[in-house]
């Protein structure tokens, strides 16, 4: 009897250390990276899914041979609990410990973006011409939220006067800059992206300037006006505080501002020069007719025109004009009789 049992017993232990050697061979052939392949798969893994889930989804991508065996091993590793949700594109053949370093990392799939630069000093219908180029932008759309109140619950856009006269009532609104838009965006949601970038610049502001704004006793909606001017008329930084304090000497004494950007912008189409007769064009944008601001802004202003609005140079300057055709820079004077001077010069070039 004890020659059975020792038998017997032998062959379970025999039977064990096999089923052991199997087991442990299975698992070992399990962690092996599957066959290589030289094109990549495709995964989403989905916010709030489970290690052992992602194991699933590996395994039924082709990527790994077997999930449950994963799983064990990203225990046995203590990870899974760091991976992150996205699009990840992955080759077979790729080691267990490369792809729990990519789901860690969050190495997911670029997103193909549209790349946009928006210029400044641009009026709403050359902004459209830009965004032209993105797949889901629609021009008539666009325009109609220029003009709507669609987004009126929109910080800024909000204080913007129901004015009838303001050609497009968000002109000025969207931020000159370049931008890498994804393609699915609409066309609310690239306006969206355009204005919200507007407020994010103003933090790049000094943190006083809304005491400012208050000072000057200027909506800000009337401060995004004086900037578009300001950014149509001046190339040189150093002069636009100082055709900003021209702008508000004449503000003051209520003399006409007499910009001629502002013909430009009233005009059906813009001239590379004016003339007497378009001085004349009846529009409340004509600030050689109206003696205060236009209605509202003539284009995007920049930053650096925002913040001359804001902190002008402080002058007695009432005029300016170009030094010579086709220059920058501009000749200031305080007085009319000196500003004739400086037109004389200009023309003598």
């Amino acid at each position: 009897m004890k020659r059975i049992a020792l038998i017997i017993l032998g062959s379970m232990l025999l039977v064990l250390i096999l089923a052991g050697a199997g087991t442990a061979l299975y698992v070992s052939n399990a962690l092996k990276p599957v066959e290589a392949g030289d094109k990549e798969v495709r995964i989403q893994v989905e916010a709030g899914l489970g290690s052992g889930q992602i194991a699933n989804l590996l395994e039924r991508s082709g990527l790994i041979r077997d999930a449950k065996v994963f799983r064990y091993y990203l225990i046995y590793k203590k990870e899974g609990g760091r991976f992150q949700a996205g699009e990840y594109d992955m080759k077979p053949g790729m080691a267990l410990d490369d792809i729990i370093a990519k789901l860690n990392a969050g190495d997911t799939v670029k997103e193909e973006l549209v790349r946009v630069t928006i210029p400044e000093g641009l009026t709403v219908p050359q902004i459209a011409d830009k965004l032209a180029v993105h797949p889901g932008f629609d021009r008539q759309a666009f325009l109609d939220l220029m003009s709507g109140t669609e987004l009126s619950a929109v910080k800024r856009i909000a204080d913007i006067p129901e004015d009838a006269r303001i050609r497009y009532r968000l002109e000025g609104y969207l931020f000159p800059e370049t931008y890498e838009l994804k393609k699915e965006l609409t066309t609310k949601d690239i306006v969206m992206r355009l204005t919200s970038e507007l407020e994010r610049k103003l933090g790049d502001l000094p943190p006083d300037w809304p005491d400012k704004l208050k000072e000057r006793g200027l909506t800000f909606h009337q401060l995004m006006t004086v900037a578009s001017m300001i950014e149509r008329e001046v190339v040189l930084e150093e002069e636009r505080p100082i055709v900003a304090s021209v702008i508000y000497n004449r503000m003051k004494i209520g003399m006409k501002l007499q910009i001629d950007a502002t013909v430009q912008y009233a005009l059906d189409k813009p001239k590379e020069r004016l003339f007497e007769k378009d001085l004349l064009v009846d529009s409340p944008y004509n600030t050689y007719k109206i003696t205060a601001l236009p209605p509202g802004p003539i284009a995007s202003p920049s930053l650096s025109s925002i913040r001359a609005a804001l902190y002008p140079a402080d002058t007695k300057y009432m005029f300016y004009v170009t030094k010579y055709d086709g220059a920058q820079e501009h000749n200031f004077a305080e007085t009319y009789d000196q500003h004739l001077k400086n037109i004389s010069e200009s023309r003598k070039r």
